[in-house]
């Protein structure tokens, strides 16, 4: 019954009654709507790993720039990824110290020895091989003419190393290092969706597994067509995923769809939560960043596991909080948390202590986080007029009888039946995500409702109770892949992707929720092969 209602769906998203075989070797449609593919920057994560991955270097240089914009809820939408004059600044000044640090060590940059070979020579080699791999494609000679003017501009007045300098400070502020460009294959008469290049799908590959650009292996097997079938995509993708690179980069992705990424700026009422220091915020990103690690590599990769684990990684502060002791050894080792207490990354303190407020927690943030991260479900913004400063504390009543005035008012009751129900499962916990028994001086009511869900709708009791639910939903199971989606293209879905999401979202319910498969997955969907047709005047360099 899944497969036909499937092959129903495909259909539809094209109009069409037939199937055709698609990258996986199974039915697919195959859309004729335009697949969109932006042109987009490097954030400040890819920047800085590609930079690491290109140079050798030891250095983080965007961590000064200006901090990307989110749209969404990740940091990489095209839409938002603008270049200010202070960014523009920034790229200047990076370039000029990355171009520095590199020339420390010509012998082990350059791949050639200007003594032998005469420096103009080896600048020339140099160019041509720093080039392919920056700009993550085959050199033109624009690019190599416009270098090696660089290199002669540098050598003018200066040494050779000056000169070598100036070739990567010029390149890495041009547009083929610092965007990532897709016009793919050149379109036949009609077409309106075209396949990308092999150096686009190595790119695609690697920023989306890694957060970097290819290495010389994925772009040696790009040089050599070794990414035309779907078999070839799928074993890169899975040979990637083995990489520790992967590691960093899905743990990401992880991070920002959770919310993890505003730790940093979140402020707390130190009166109310004195043990909200430094020390417990790099402790709760280090346990979700172990936590991610466990489940993929170590755990059983599932998303209903990612839900319901009832294990932690806790250093000192972080084990206080969560009241055990820590394992003796390394610092973040795995320990075994209170069943009733914990379960998955819904009940980790660093997510509980985001969607929350300064000086107590927010059955509305919280709420509004499982609605729209885990159901893909937006609530409508409150009216302009609406006062939505939250109840003040009252240590005579608890958090759920504060915030009854939401769902007692017909005004605010039509938002707010979506996120408060839903929030009040987790009153188990407060503002810094301790666990409690107690609010207001009455025994926690963690009681909690999902209304208007495609197969959630009903009574759960805390959050695990929650992540239960949410871990055996078909819906849940769709929204992530959708986050993923999301991220991975860095846009949201189109009407055009309608065919790639669903066969997405049936492979990952295929798998059993495999969190990994789901990636290779997407990998073998049109929208991430193709893009729309471009005229030849949008193709023109």
């Amino acid at each position: 019954m899944r497969l036909a209602a499937l092959l129903l769906l495909l259909a539809a998203c094209t109009g069409r009654s037939g199937t055709d075989t698609g990258p996986a070797g199974g039915a697919l449609c195959k859309t004729t709507e335009p697949l969109p593919s932006p042109l987009r920057r490097l954030n400040r994560l890819e920047y800085n790993n590609t930079v690491r991955d290109l140079l050798g270097v030891d250095l983080a240089p965007a961590d000064s720039f200006p901090t990307d914009e989110v749209a969404g809820g990740f940091s990489n939408n095209a839409t938002v990824l603008t270049v200010s004059p202070l960014l523009a600044e920034k790229y200047m000044e990076a370039a000029e110290l990355l171009a520095t640090e590199a020339t420390q060590n010509l012998p082990a940059l350059l791949g050639c020895d200007p003594a032998q070979l005469g420096e103009d020579a080896c600048a020339r080699q140099f160019v041509e091989r720093f080039a392919r791999r920056a700009f993550r494609r085959p050199v033109t000679p624009v690019d190599s003419d416009r270098l090696m003017r660089a290199y002669t501009a540098g050598r003018g007045d200066g040494t050779f190393a000056d000169g070598v300098g100036m070739i990567i400070r010029t390149a890495l502020q041009a547009p083929s290092f610092l965007y990532r460009f897709e016009f793919g294959a050149p379109a036949g008469a009609g077409e309106k969706v075209v396949r990308l290049s092999q150096h686009e799908l190595a790119s695609r590959l690697s920023y989306f597994l890694w957060g970097s650009m290819p290495d010389d292996r994925l772009l040696a097997a790009a040089d050599e067509s070794k990414l035309t079938t779907a078999a070839e995509i799928a074993a890169q993708a899975r040979l990637m995923l083995g990489d520790g690179r992967a590691r960093a980069a899905l743990a990401e992705f992880y991070s920002q769809w959770l919310g993890l990424g505003a730790l940093d700026s979140v402020v707390k009422d130190a009166a109310t939560y004195p043990e909200f220091t430094p020390e417990l915020r790099t402790a709760m990103r280090a346990e979700m960043r172990s936590f991610v690690e466990y489940l993929l590599w170590s755990s059983d990769r599932r998303l209903s596991t990612l839900l319901t684990s009832p294990v932690g990684f806790a250093t000192g502060p972080l084990a206080s909080l969560y009241g055990v002791t820590p394992p003796a050894g390394a610092a973040g080792a795995m320990v075994a948390l209170p069943p009733a207490e914990r379960a998955g990354v819904l009940t980790q303190a660093g997510v509980l202590a985001v969607h929350a407020l300064p000086n107590q927690s927010s059955p509305v943030a919280r709420g509004k986080f499982v609605r729209e991260r885990f159901l893909c479900q937006d609530p409508p913004p409150p009216p302009p007029d609406l006062n939505v400063t939250p109840p003040e504390v009252d240590p005579t009543l608890s958090t759920r009888e504060r915030f009854g005035q939401h769902t007692a008012s017909a005004e605010c009751a039509v938002c707010h039946e979506l996120m408060d129900p839903i929030g009040f499962g987790f009153e188990g916990y407060d503002g810094v995500g301790r666990f409690r028994s107690l609010d207001g001086g009455r025994a926690v009511d963690d009681s909690g409702w999902v209304a208007q869900s495609r197969d959630l709708d009903g009574p759960f009791r805390g959050a695990r109770g929650l992540a239960e639910k949410l871990g055996a939903s078909g819906q849940v199971r769709d929204c992530v892949a959708t986050q993923w989606f999301r991220y991975a293209f860095g846009r949201f879905e189109g009407g055009g992707d309608a065919c790639s999401l669903a066969q997405m979202q049936e492979a990952f319910t295929v798998s059993g929720g495999d969190l990994q498969e789901l990636l290779v997955a997407l990998t073998q969907t049109e929208s991430f092969l193709h893009r729309r047709a471009l005229g030849p005047e949008e193709v023109s360099p």
